[in-house]
């Protein structure tokens, strides 16, 4: 999680940050906190939701050889992938609640998995043919 929130630091930094700083020093123009809000959750849901739906892994899944997968092994659908992102805000706003869920989930699985049909798992990394 520490290294995904690194790499959405860029993401937010280009997407968003840019943008409202050019509004603001340009135009002076702020937007009200609900819009925002919004922006903030578009971009991340496009993110997410974008990298799960094409690779099955954001960058940091990547590098840990992790792939997110239905509980029967196959690609989630889009509307499991919208549903795990959406379901994973309150997961992590309500201090964790559906991380530390996973401590005591016979699967290990966080809540919003458990919710969205969705699992964790390793996948082999690919070997360099030379």
């Amino acid at each position: 999680m520490a290294y995904e929130g690194l790499l959405l630091l860029g993401v937010l930094s280009v997407t968003f940050m840019l943008p409202y700083l050019i509004l603001g020093m340009a135009w002076g123009i702020t937007p009200p906190g609900w819009v925002l809000v919004t922006h903030i959750f578009l971009v991340l849901g496009v993110y997410f939701v974008g990298y799960w739906h094409r690779h099955g892994q954001t960058l940091a899944m990547q590098t840990w050889h992790l792939r997110l997968t239905t509980v029967n092994g196959g690609p989630p659908t889009l509307g499991q992938l919208v549903m795990r992102y959406i379901l994973a805000w309150p997961s992590l706003l309500c201090f964790f609640a559906g991380v530390v869920w996973a401590l005591f989930d016979r699967d290990r699985q966080f809540l919003h998995d458990r919710l969205s049909g969705t699992q964790h798992c390793l996948k082999a990394p690919e070997s360099n043919p030379r």
